[in-house]
């Protein structure tokens, strides 16, 4: 299994303190350091819609120019944004064998889906 996001994050934290605290084992993926692929990009697109990997809550998005977010109306252009600013990225992103299982944090489905 495998996480996906910031580590400064605080829905970032919350995650990792979750799954760490019920005994989930997990490995780190930092979009900071080791950045995110455009295949892994289309990938989650394609499970998700790429309106629900974009976050357009935070300073990132709120800094970008008018003419950059009217330009992302569509999946290519908001997956190449999200390639080169990985904080416009929904996070956390959970993954076991290439399937999104969660996007973002929510105590109560990660109480679901790992049946706690």
């Amino acid at each position: 299994m495998k996480l996906y996001g910031i580590p400064n994050c605080t829905t970032v934290k919350k995650a990792r303190a979750w799954l760490e605290n019920n005994g989930i084992a997990y490995e780190f993926h930092d979009f900071k350091k080791e950045g995110v692929s455009a295949d892994q990009l289309k990938t989650w697109s394609k499970q998700t819609s790429w309106e629900k990997l974009l976050k357009k809550q935070g300073p990132t998005w709120g800094k970008l120019a008018p003419e950059i977010k009217a330009a992302a109306d569509n999946e290519s252009s908001v997956l190449a944004l999200m390639e080169q600013l990985p904080n416009l990225i929904k996070r956390p992103v959970l993954e076991q064998d290439g399937k999104v299982l969660s996007l973002g944090f929510d105590e109560t489905a990660y109480q679901t889906l790992f049946k706690k």
